[in-house]
């Protein structure tokens, strides 16, 4: 039989606290009770934050953690022409739509929207795309993109729909309130999400996918605020015909005030923990994880 195979995925935009600790542990132990590879990827798309110093500062805290990793990493930033390919494949199923409103006239459509009836937002709390730019003519499109300005491509997501029908996936751990086992996805909830950019030919939702169906990922474990971000993910599984992993969604580890720990949380840093003598078994009793 083919072994599972598991990755930890972060960012290297800061340093990792004891909430990457968490999902880095599970899936490294995960992968070590079955039998199955772990892997590790730099989700580095976003150049103005993401650092090599970052990078190496993650490298150097995950050993210390006593994990393990294939060579070689995946950095995302190496693999633009196969997201741009997917982007074009999108495009040529007519499922995606240049979009040009700023974010400063996004939020003004969302501010006069409120005022008659509060604006549905996405899982996450973000107004849904309130434009127009599905509509926009051909003629026009084209002339806005090649005018020089920026642009945002979005997922025609109600076209999308009608393209996949309704989708599920397999959840072996649990959403925020308890959802588990077979789980009906619910994609119109984010609305015509972004896949791109002029400048940027991805976003996470896009790469995320196609990097896990190239590394050949079979169980995704990553903590419970990405659990409906799932939706969107099966809706890119579909459209191009990616394999689907098993979905794994952990708990997260919270602040003093009950709040997902941020890269600029000093107290629960990883580097910092270390500095004032904390081990590798200290973090895994500090976030629950067995040894």
């Amino acid at each position: 039989m083919t072994p599972p195979v598991f990755r930890f995925a972060p960012s290297p935009n800061g340093p990792l606290h004891l909430g990457h600790a968490l999902s880095a542990l599970l899936n490294f132990d995960m992968a070590r009770s079955t039998g199955g590879r772990f892997l590790l990827r730099m989700e580095d798309i976003d150049a103005t934050r993401c650092r090599p110093e970052f990078e190496a500062a993650i490298y150097e805290d995950l050993a210390w953690l006593g994990l393990e990793w294939e060579q070689p990493v995946r950095r995302q930033s190496a693999h633009f022409g196969e997201y741009r390919a997917a982007l074009e494949r999108l495009y040529a199923l007519q499922l995606t739509f240049p979009a040009f409103e700023s974010r400063a006239d996004l939020a003004r459509m969302v501010a006069d929207r409120d005022v008659r009836e509060r604006w549905p937002r996405d899982p996450d709390g973000v107004p849904i795309y309130p434009g127009a730019a599905r509509q926009m003519r051909e003629e026009e499109r084209r002339t806005r993109v090649t005018s020089g300005g920026a642009y945002a491509i979005r997922l025609d997501m109600e076209r999308a729909m009608e393209w996949t029908g309704p989708l599920r996936w397999t959840e072996t751990g649990a959403g925020p309130d308890g959802e588990t086992g077979e789980v009906a996805a619910d994609p119109a909830a984010w609305g015509d999400v972004i896949v791109g950019r002029k400048e940027m030919p991805t976003s996470y939702h896009l790469a995320v996918v196609l990097d896990d169906a190239r590394q050949g990922v079979t169980h995704v474990v990553r903590g419970q605020d990405l659990f409906w971000s799932t939706s969107v993910h099966r809706v890119l599984h579909s459209l191009l015909d990616l394999p689907v992993p098993h979905y794994h969604h952990h708990r997260l580890v919270l602040d003093a005030d009950g709040r997902k720990l941020s890269k600029s949380t000093q107290a629960t840093g990883l580097r910092e923990l270390r500095a004032a003598g904390a081990t590798p078994a200290d973090i895994r009793r500090l976030v629950g994880v067995p040894a």
